[in-house]
C-alpha cells in the first residue's frame, strides 16, 4: 500500500467523513435521496450501541474510503460477517487501496471465526463485479433480495 494511506478502525469524530462517503456512494448508485441515516445515528450505531463497525482509509489526514460491516448469522453455517458498504473516493481508485481495505475486512471475518462473508453488488456495477471476481468471490444470481422498510 502507498505509505501515505493507513487503514484503521473508525473512531468518534470520523462519522461525518463516513457519512459524506455514504452520500458519495449513493450518488454513484443513482440513489442520492435514499440516504436517510444521519451523522448522529451513525455515531450512535458505531460507537454507543456498537451494532456495526467500520474501517476507514486515511490519506494525508483525510478519510478517502471506508468499509462498514457487522456480525450476521446463518442457520446453516453459524457466525458470519456482512459487509454493508465499501467505498473509495473515485479519484483514489486504481492505486490498490480498495483491494487492501477489502482484504482487511476478510481478515477480520476470518479472525472472528466467521464461516462466511456476504455483501451485495448492483448488477450494473461492472467495475465492482470485476473487482470481486478478481477476489474469486462467488457472485450468486440465484437469490432474490427481500426487504421491508419501517
Amino acid at each position: 500500500m502507498n505509505l501515505e494511506a493507513v487503514i484503521r478502525e473508525a473512531k468518534p469524530g470520523d462519522e461525518g467523513a463516513i457519512h459524506q462517503l455514504i452520500c458519495g456512494l449513493a450518488e454513484y448508485e443513482n440513489a442520492p435521496n435514499e440516504v436517510t441515516n444521519t451523522i448522529e445515528n451513525l455515531h450512535s450505531h458505531l460507537f454507543d450501541e456498537k451494532i456495526c463497525s467500520a474501517l476507514v482509509l486515511e490519506k494525508n489526514d483525510g478519510i478517502i474510503g471506508f468499509a462498514l460491516y457487522y456480525t450476521s448469522y446463518s442457520t446453516w453455517k453459524g457466525k458470519c460477517l456482512y459487509l454493508e458498504d465499501f467505498y473509495i473516493l473515485p479519484e483514489e481508485r486504481r492505486f490498490g487501496y480498495g483491494s487492501i481495505l477489502f482484504d482487511k475486512v476478510v481478515e477480520i471475518a476470518r479472525s472472528s471465526g466467521a464461516k462466511r462473508m456476504d455483501w451485495q453488488v448492483l448488477d450494473w456495477n461492472e467495475p465492482a463485479i470485476n473487482f470481486y471476481k478478481k477476489k474469486e468471490a462467488l457472485l450468486d444470481a440465484e437469490w432474490i433480495n427481500g426487504r421491508l422498510f419501517f
